[in-house]
């Protein structure tokens, strides 16, 4: 596709908003520029149609996959120079963008600096010097059509800079201004001509600064390929970690977050809240439900509390798998659950000595990750809640319950804060796409997520 600006750009996905605000002024400014084209049409396709139709003297093609074209390359200045033959294509180049000179006289050198300007500064075609016969009766060069998936470097600026500097001082020097490559008869031939032919090459020819991102004699259209990579790598063990959060009659009375893939709450009659999570022998950590505070008010619900307390004695065991999150009750007082992912909207009660329940389901949450990610709206929830002691609906509020554990899963919360970060992202482009003037900007948007461990 002609006229094409690829950029490709990759980043990690937490500080992604903050990172692609950095680009989004070059593409505002590359937008703008591209809003006061006069043509709409693509060089490229305008290249292919002239080279199918077959009109033009020495404009052809190279090869049979139609990939590389001869386009006729005889320097004006020779006494066999047809103008209306070997500078056809030029001219038609000229014509098309409105560049022929009004009532004056014709400048096949023009036309010529013109379309090689064109070509040259875009990412669409390649010069295939090997292929090129510049020291026949009918000299040519070729050049080859880029497929997109090789156009996606761009030049940084200082190194476009020094670039174009060094091509200006080349066409200033030379009276045609040709590639580095023509051999010295070409180059002698050129500076013949300043005696015998009307060309004036460094007065005619387009401004030699080629901007890094944009060209305007060009590029009629923008594309930016925006490539969003999830980088975060998870340390070993990150993903298997519980926060756990304790509240008598509303009131959070203990948090704590535990990294492994089980923990057990449960009550111990007028224990102390220890610093940290205590460890039974050889096995998993356990918090223990601490004792009611003096900050609670005193009523019939805080005496409900304290007889409610020592039927917690063994409490509950929270294991985390590849699958999800599964609890077992092993504590004589009964326990209700809520969560995100329950098929039946009765009530939940985690029976005694029986097989664990899946409290939470890890491949629903990834179905729904993925969705939100690219969808946005609601995001998934990363956790769950027990009751302890009472009966607990989906529809109820937990905080009016004697005792309410909800846990959360940190891994999870750090997926979905990395879909909002890339969908937030992606928004932002969209909107700036929206506000090209032409439509001049076609957002082509990949998501790679990162391997899962």
């Amino acid at each position: 596709m002609s006229g094409q600006l690829i950029v490709v750009v990759c980043v990690d996905v937490l500080p992604l908003a903050l990172k692609l605000c950095g680009v989004f002024s070059i593409f505002k400014e590359a937008a703008m520029a591209a809003g006061r084209m006069r043509s709409t049409r693509r060089l490229r396709s305008w290249i292919v149609e002239q080279v199918s139709s077959g009109k033009y003297p020495g404009l052809v093609w190279d090869d049979e996959a139609k990939t590389m074209f001869r386009i006729p390359w005889k320097h004006a200045g020779k006494q066999d120079f047809r103008k209306d033959e070997d500078a056809a294509i030029f001219k038609a180049w000229a014509e098309f963008k409105g560049k022929l000179t009004d009532g004056g006289q014709d400048n096949p050198a023009a036309w010529k600096t013109r379309l090689r300007c064109a070509l040259n500064k875009s990412p669409e075609f390649k010069e295939v010097m090997d292929r090129a016969q510049l020291d026949i009766s009918e000299p040519y060069k070729v050049y080859r059509l880029v497929p997109i998936s090789e156009q996606g470097v761009v030049v940084p600026e200082k190194k476009s800079r020094e670039k174009a500097s060094r091509r200006s001082k080349r066409r200033r020097s030379d009276s045609d201004s040709d590639a580095a490559s023509d051999d010295k008869q070409i180059k002698r031939e050129e500076a013949t001509s300043q005696l015998y032919v009307e060309e004036s090459p460094v007065q005619t020819e387009e401004p030699t600064q080629c901007p890094t991102f944009i060209q305007t004699d060009s590029v009629d259209e923008i594309r930016l390929d925006v490539r969003i990579e999830e980088s975060v790598t998870a340390p070993v063990g990150a993903q298997d970690s519980f926060s756990v959060a304790v509240y008598y009659l509303g009131q959070q009375v203990l948090k704590r977050q535990i990294q492994g893939t089980d923990v057990r709450i449960m009550y111990l009659p007028s224990s102390p809240i220890p610093p940290t999570p205590l460890v039974l022998k050889a096995r998993f950590p356990r918090i223990p439900l601490p004792e009611p505070p003096s900050t609670l008010p005193a009523g019939p619900e805080l005496q409900a509390l304290f007889t409610l307390l020592p039927f917690m004695e063994k409490g509950v065991v929270l294991t985390s798998t590849p699958q999800g999150v599964y609890g077992k009750r092993f504590c004589q007082g009964r326990v209700f659950w809520t969560g995100p992912h329950t098929t039946m909207p009765d009530l939940h009660k985690m029976e005694r000595n029986t097989e664990p329940v899946l409290l939470f389901n890890k491949e629903i949450f990834k179905q729904q990750l993925d969705y939100f990610r690219t969808n946005g709206g609601e995001p998934p929830q990363c956790g769950f809640t027990l009751c302890f002691g009472e009966e607990l609906s989906d529809s109820e509020d937990p905080f009016q319950k004697l005792i309410i554990v909800q846990i959360t899963l940190p891994w999870e919360e750090q997926q979905v804060q990395n879909a909002q970060s890339i969908f937030e992202s992606i928004t932002i482009l969209q909107s700036l796409a929206s506000q090209s003037p032409l439509g001049e900007i076609t957002l082509n948007l990949v998501t790679v997520p990162s391997p899962t461990n």
